[in-house]
């Protein structure tokens, strides 16, 4: 496998973001070595809160939701996928799989052993992200899910989506920065959407930014149907609490959190919330109350407990 990594110096004196990057290892099946990168903040003590991003994004987007969480005494971690920000990138289209990232999450967080986690999860944060809560869901205590789910096949692409895979595929430049700043409402400073493109300098660091619009299991002729399903037979069992917070203005995933609630035995008597003036793209939108949202969850646990 032929892997690439983004030079440290594409990083330097990003707008917000004055974290230090922490890094572990994760072994590909053919024994290659990758670097996954994470952020790693807050109190070595303090209630452990877990945020994945999604496509095409990296633990940047977390920026603004990182202190005040901190701020309240939580540890805060956020990782990289591997194909994205910091962490290596694999060279190839082809290798890139969604059971490979579950796999290669799952070794990073068995690796931390990590334990009491609140998952705050967008995009494919959300897809990885509940294969996680269904492989380990003793390693959970809640989960707030913003702008995604878990298609497992039965489906057919909609239109939306079918306008974005095509863009994904043929563009000749996939614009890293300008995507982001269009899935969200308030408009990206220059600044901001240049630390979007510094993980990538030029397309050949983009092949799992490609390739995962073309993963996602909508109808039964992707792969991962089968692992898709299996993981819902867990959730369909998760009682501990899950809440949807997905945004007024994202016709990628609208009705997405119904699914979610409906299935979802934690989501039942939950109060799911709707985050107005806010894109695809919600962390940029509205930072603040996707924090509190985390931060409540987490004290409702304590008083039940």
């Amino acid at each position: 496998m032929k892997v690439l990594r983004t030079p440290d110096e594409r990083f330097a004196g990003l707008p917000d973001f004055p974290f230090m990057p922490r890094y572990s290892d994760v072994a590909t099946e053919t024994g290659t070595q990758l670097r996954l990168h994470y952020l790693d903040e807050g109190r070595r003590d303090g209630a452990l809160v877990l945020l994945l991003h999604g496509e095409p994004s990296w633990c940047y987007l977390y920026r603004k939701m990182i202190p005040p969480l901190v701020a309240n005494g939580h540890r805060v971690l956020a990782p990289d996928l591997i194909g994205f920000g910091r962490s290596d990138k694999p060279a190839l289209r082809s290798d890139y799989t969604f059971e490979r990232h579950v796999d290669w999450m799952s070794a990073w967080l068995l690796g931390l052993d990590l334990k009491g986690m609140t998952l705050f999860c967008q995009d494919w944060g959300g897809l990885i992200g509940l294969r996680l809560v269904a492989r380990f869901p003793e390693r959970f205590t809640g989960v707030i899910a913003a702008n995604t789910g878990l298609p497992a096949g039965g489906g057919r692409i909609p239109l939306p989506f079918r306008i974005w895979l095509a863009f994904s595929q043929y563009v000749p430049r996939l614009p890293i920065g300008w995507l982001i700043d269009k899935g969200s409402v308030r408009g990206l400073s220059d600044a901001e959407k240049g630390a979007y493109d510094a993980p990538f300098p030029d397309e050949s660091y983009k092949a799992g930014a490609r390739q995962f619009p073309a993963l996602v299991p909508i109808t039964d002729a992707h792969a991962s149907v089968a692992e898709c399903k299996q993981a819902w037979q867990v959730l369909e069992r998760f009682d501990k609490p899950f809440v949807t917070a997905f945004s007024d203005r994202d016709p990628i995933t609208r009705g997405r959190d119904r699914i979610l609630q409906q299935r979802i035995p934690g989501a039942r008597g939950q109060s799911h919330v709707t985050i107005q003036n806010a894109g695809h793209f919600l962390q940029e939108d509205q930072p603040e109350r996707l924090a509190s949202l985390i931060d409540g969850m987490i004290r409702q646990a304590r008083r039940a407990a």
